[in-house]
């Protein structure tokens, strides 16, 4: 059987790389954020989109996408998910009002399509599990219902890049992985190079970057890179995986792992203090993104673009 490679993690790497530290966004205190600060960081995240879609399809035209092995309909497809960011970035900007966050600067390393697909994979994925993670918090209901909505259109926009495009699975497990803010944050904020000094503070503080190389096979090696990689402290990789948190002690050397039976799809890779995995002030380090994908017959099936 043939896997996918980590080649979302790589372009992660890759925005690490250049620049060695994420921006850092004003940290709101609160203990438990509020709507205001929810629907924020949901609008940190849709500029975030809403710029890289207008920016790649401003670059690329059909030519460009044809050129590269593509149909002539998928870029008209990328040019209806880029009128939906945009329309969340508006939906969200004008329910907060006075109090919505600005756009900010940013960062996108691809220098191809297949490099802005992927990239385009990580966003719409990682979208899903930030409003998933993010649901728990919403307290008014209107909220929660237009938060939903959002959701619904982020998933089907990743299962339609995963499988149509990437010609990969369009989903995973049974569920939607839920991400926490500052894993949500710690993704997001490697693409971010300024922003307003004005915006108001976000419910979130990046973790230290995390890179995962090798095959995503179950059972194969990773080598990890991290800063507290030398810390003296029991580490855990916790690998979160549709509602499963499957978390393996590492080793004295505290830089490989091996990936556990039993994963599907993306998956999110934090080192961990704490050895349930679901802790998010006791992560050390990522999350570093795993796609392990499936064809239609069940199999580990590689990603060719």
């Amino acid at each position: 059987m043939k896997f996918a490679a980590l080649t979302l993690s790589a372009l992660v790497a890759t925005v690490s790389a250049r620049r060695a530290h994420p921006y850092r966004f004003k940290r709101n205190e609160t203990p438990a954020p509020t709507d205001v600060q929810v629907l924020n960081f949901a609008l940190t995240l849709e500029h975030l989109e809403n710029a890289f879609y207008s920016g790649g399809l401003e670059k690329f035209s059909e030519e460009d996408f044809i050129g590269a092995g593509f149909q002539p309909w998928v870029r008209g497809r990328f040019l209806q998910i880029a009128a939906h960011e945009a329309d969340h970035v508006k939906f969200l900007s004008t329910a907060l009002g006075k109090d919505a966050t600005q756009p900010c600067t940013y960062n996108f390393p691809y220098d191809d399509i297949k490099g802005f697909v992927d990239l385009s994979a990580t966003f719409e994925q990682v979208g899903s599990s930030a409003y998933t993670g993010a649901a728990k918090f919403i307290q008014n209901k209107d909220y929660l219902t237009a938060a939903a909505t959002i959701l619904s259109t982020e998933t089907r926009q990743a299962a339609w890049v995963e499988s149509s495009v990437r010609r990969g699975s369009a989903w995973g497990t049974a569920y939607e992985t839920p991400l926490d803010f500052n894993s949500v944050f710690t993704l997001a904020s490697q693409f971010i190079t300024t922003c307003p000094s004005s915006n108001p503070a976000l419910p979130a503080t990046a973790n230290p970057a995390l890179t995962a190389t090798g095959d995503s096979a179950p059972g194969s090696k990773l080598t990890l890179a991290y800063d507290d990689s030398t810390s003296s402290d029991n580490l855990y990789a916790a690998f979160l995986n549709g509602q499963n948190a499957v978390v393996v002690p590492l080793s004295n050397s505290k830089t490989e792992v091996r990936i556990p039976e039993g994963l599907m799809g993306y998956t999110y890779l934090i080192i961990t203090k704490d050895k349930t995995g679901l802790d998010p002030q006791q992560a050390v380090a990522g999350p570093a993104i795993i796609n392990v994908s499936l064809n239609a017959s069940d199999d580990f099936a590689q990603v060719p673009l």
